[in-house]
């Protein structure tokens, strides 16, 4: 199934699509679920603003692991030095390298293609997410964040099932 053909609702800005549209992207289509507390989560978002209101909630969340980086460029290689990456939030937009580019880089890797990598963007239209979703990202959250819905988005990205959202 294609994303065109997805059944697609819009309340509030919200996408939901169908769960095999979801599994799409690189990570495979069951995984063990991981709790917060446990998850190495990588951070590529270039605006400090942003980054700190991500990390605050993922603090909320419980994540103990949650490293940052700031552009595209040596995504690769920074992710290389974690233990392990569970995770990956990926602005679209990022200076020297976009995130387009960065998960290509990613995916080519082999310890790089089960993690999760989800588009987190300000681009949030539904082009935007279709080419996401072509390009193998296992998800999508709009900007900007949604303090109150953002931590639920994150605990079920870790708990295997798909994100995909406007807002």
């Amino acid at each position: 199934m294609t994303l065109s053909d997805a059944s697609l609702t819009q309340p509030d800005r919200y996408l939901t699509l169908a769960p095999e549209v979801g599994q799409a992207g690189g990570a495979p289509a069951t995984r063990t679920p991981i709790e917060p507390a446990n998850a190495y989560i990588l951070v590529v978002e270039d605006n400090i603003q942003n980054f700190v209101l991500i990390a605050r909630l993922m603090a909320f969340l419980g994540v103990k692991q949650c490293q940052w980086k700031a552009s595209g460029w040596q995504v690769l290689e920074f992710a290389d030095s974690m233990p392990r990456v569970d995770l990956i939030l990926m602005d679209i937009h990022l200076p020297y390298e976009d995130g387009f580019e960065a998960l290509s880089r990613l995916r080519s890797e082999p310890r790089f293609k089960d993690p999760l990598i989800v588009a987190v963007t300000a681009d949030a239209n539904e082009t935007t997410l279709k080419h996401a979703h072509q390009a193998g990202f296992d998800g999508f959250i709009g900007k900007p964040i949604d303090p109150d819905r953002f931590p639920e988005q994150v605990r079920l990205l870790l708990r295997g099932e798909p994100v995909w959202t406007l807002s």
